[in-house]
């Protein structure tokens, strides 16, 4: 008696194990009987015609699915997770403004500084009082930027400042208070997108002070005259130094030699 040839499909030991697409495609004897015949074509339309139907309802349900609302988990987890940015932020900035010397109240203390000419050689060293402004003060001699960076100890995004790849002479001075701060000699290419330098041009002109936000131990910069925030010094420089003080191009007035 006549059989049907069976398929062979994706599990056939002839075949390599590949991916595609393709029909089954049922093979028939022209000897079978007539009603087994008709039966067999008419069973593997049908069972066509219903795949095909799964398929389009498959795809009109993708099609016209509205977005599932908002699980009380998944809004939780989002609620938490927006919170908690929010207080590492806030605690980010309260921790950053504490690594800052705080404004004195009274009598009005006297640093030391180095002066320089503005040809950028070294002139004498003085006494000179600290310079102290409210924050309306500040604001309205400083850009929002500026303020934010040397008043609030934030930090400007790396390769966004104008002096991060500036190669001229010259002086970089304080944004807020004119102090200089470093000499284009020791400035090199770290890397980071920021300015950087392995040395200032003169110790007493820079205040170094330990800072722990973000959970780790640096040494934050800052003027010596004005308290503004610089940066932070690093033990990764080149010689003959070894440090890299990473400043914020917005903290430094870049001032080129005449």
């Amino acid at each position: 008696m006549s059989q049907l040839t069976p398929y062979r499909g994706l599990n056939s030991p002839h075949l390599f194990p590949v991916t595609f697409t393709c029909r089954p495609r049922l093979i028939v004897k022209r000897d079978l009987p007539r009603g087994l015949l008709a039966k067999t074509v008419l069973l593997a339309k049908n069972t066509m015609e219903k795949k095909q139907r799964e398929s389009a309802s498959l795809n009109r349900d993708a099609n016209t699915t509205t977005p599932k609302p908002m699980s009380r988990r998944v809004f939780l987890g989002s609620a938490v997770a927006a919170c908690g940015g929010v207080a590492i932020y806030s605690w980010r900035r309260a921790t950053a403004l504490d690594a800052q010397p705080a404004a004195i109240s009274g009598p009005v203390r006297e640093v030391t500084i180095v002066e320089f000419s503005p040809s950028g050689d070294r002139t004498r060293k003085v006494s000179v009082p600290l310079i102290v402004k409210t924050d309306a003060q500040w604001r309205q001699q400083l850009s929002a930027n500026a303020y934010d960076i040397t008043r609030r100890a934030d930090t400007e995004i790396a390769y966004s400042g104008s002096t991060w790849n500036l190669h001229d002479r010259g002086l970089y001075r304080c944004i807020c208070c004119e102090t200089a701060l470093f000499n284009s000699d020791t400035k090199f290419d770290s890397g980071t997108g920021w300015p950087s330098f392995w040395a200032p041009v003169a110790r007493e002109n820079v205040a170094e002070i330990e800072d722990r936000t973000l959970g780790m131990g640096r040494t934050a910069v800052s003027c010596r005259r004005c308290d503004a925030h610089l940066g932070h010094v690093f033990t990764d420089g080149p010689p003959p130094t070894g440090l890299r003080y990473c400043m914020n191009s917005v903290s430094l007035h870049f001032v080129k030699s005449v």
